[in-house]
């Protein structure tokens, strides 16, 4: 099984900050550190970030918003960095025209996965944390229990709602989605590739755990749904995790051994797959007829360890 380096991240992990979960109660200490004009905020819009030149993501000082921030719409606590603090302001509510203060001579609002491989590390973990949080809020304005609206607690990292009577909070949401490369032990691994990817494109298998059922039981029965292979709990490893907030998974990589066989696609699954060897991945042609993941994906990661053990 591949040797694992567990201290090299994956893309979107790596958040450079203290979350400073101490400080997210304290109104008073919060407050200080948020009129403080060092204060760095990342701003988005309509879930894009302001993006830079050379794929640069922009962190605006707080003094750089006056004007703004009576404009602001939901304002994150992201954390601090060298004691000075960092918070996500969301302005999907403006329209394009009113954004361009924000944007100019600075960049433009991008979609971080079009720039996320091409990122530095930190600044893309940076953003997909902002980006995840601001999602959350977009689509938790009303409780799930009664109804009635939420407000925004201890520094946008909970929500809690308005009505007394009810008085439910709520947390951020994370979706768990295990994803595996299934290989048979020796020089074959399977791929899979969904009807609505980019040309060429192929990938590993994945699905979304379900209630009731542990990581393994979830990667054994992604397996079998979706290409009819049977395999052992016991035959499953885990390899690393990764933040998706595209809009809101952790992926929980593996590897899985299966026997070596013939495959059979569960309706309304997979396009197509079969398995591939080592020697056929490492010529492959990453165009339109065949292409591995993303390189910011842990799929991708999967792949080239499992391809750097052989």
């Amino acid at each position: 099984m591949p040797k694992l380096n567990f201290y090299a991240p994956n893309f979107y992990a790596g958040v450079p900050l203290d979350r400073a979960d101490r400080l997210r109660g304290d109104a008073e200490r919060l407050a200080a550190l948020l009129e403080d004009p060092r204060c760095c905020v990342v701003p988005l819009w309509r879930s894009q970030h302001l993006i830079a030149a050379e794929a640069e993501a922009v962190v605006l000082r707080r003094s750089e918003l006056d004007g703004l921030l009576e404009l602001a719409g939901e304002t994150i606590f992201l954390g601090l960095r060298d004691e000075v603090a960092y918070l996500a302001i969301d302005f999907s509510h403006l329209e394009e025209p009113q954004i361009g203060p924000l944007t100019a001579g600075r960049g433009s609002f991008q979609d971080l996965r079009a720039v996320g491989p091409i990122m530095r590390r930190e600044d893309g973990a940076l953003l997909a944390y902002a980006r995840g949080l601001a999602h959350w809020h977009g689509r938790h304005g009303f409780c799930g229990v009664c109804g009635t609206a939420t407000v925004s607690e201890k520094g946008g990292h909970q929500r809690r709602c308005a009505n007394a009577d009810c008085n439910a909070v709520h947390f951020p949401r994370t979706d768990p989605a295990v994803i595996m490369l299934v290989h048979d032990g020796g020089e074959r691994c399977l791929l899979g590739r969904q009807p609505f990817w980019q040309p060429g494109m192929h990938s590993t298998l994945a699905g979304f755990v379900e209630p009731g059922e542990s990581l393994e039981e979830a990667v054994a029965r992604e397996i079998w749904e979706e290409v009819g292979l049977k395999i052992a709990v016991a035959e499953v490893d885990y390899h690393s995790s990764q933040p998706w907030p595209f809009p809101s998974s952790i992926m929980l990589g593996f590897h899985a051994r299966a026997d070596y066989g013939p495959l059979d696609l569960g309706p309304d699954e997979l396009e197509s797959a079969r398995w591939y060897s080592r020697a056929e991945l490492r010529d492959s042609p990453e165009d339109e007829t065949f292409k591995l993941p993303r390189r910011d994906s842990i799929a991708r990661r999967l792949i080239e360890d499992w391809l750097a053990e052989g």
